[in-house]
């Protein structure tokens, strides 16, 4: 009986063709993480829009005896929304949004994702 060594090594081609496959699923899979922090600014953006709808309707629900919808969502000037100029205090019970993701300009709000929103005081709609 003759006594052989088994050689476990793979072969250039065997080398070369995991490579291949490896680069294939990089190629499938890296633009699926590419616009992350994209979309987890729109959903936060569309988060605090939400916020500001179901307050608008709160206030109407609540605060107002005769039911007419806030004549404004704040008293932030413009510019960035932060805790010393916040954003939407009148009609979020948190205090309003107090990071310069937000920024108010006249009685438009731009968002993180650049959305423009405005609030129209006679049919309390927000956007």
């Amino acid at each position: 009986m003759e006594n052989r060594k088994r050689d476990f090594g793979f072969t250039l081609i065997e080398l070369i063709m995991v490579i291949v496959i490896l680069g294939i699923l990089a190629a499938v899979a890296i633009p699926k993480f590419t616009n992350l922090s994209g979309n987890a600014k729109k959903s936060a953006e569309e988060g605090v829009v939400g916020g500001v709808r179901a307050g608008i309707q709160t206030y109407m629900a609540q605060d107002d005896p005769a039911h007419a919808w806030p004549t404004t969502l704040d008293s932030a000037s413009n510019g960035d929304c932060t805790a010393a100029n916040p954003c939407f205090g009148t009609v979020l019970a948190q205090g309003g949004i107090t990071t310069s993701d937000w920024s108010k300009s006249g009685s438009a709000y731009t968002g993180p994702n650049t959305g423009s929103y405005t609030y129209n005081a006679i049919s309390g709609e927000f956007k």
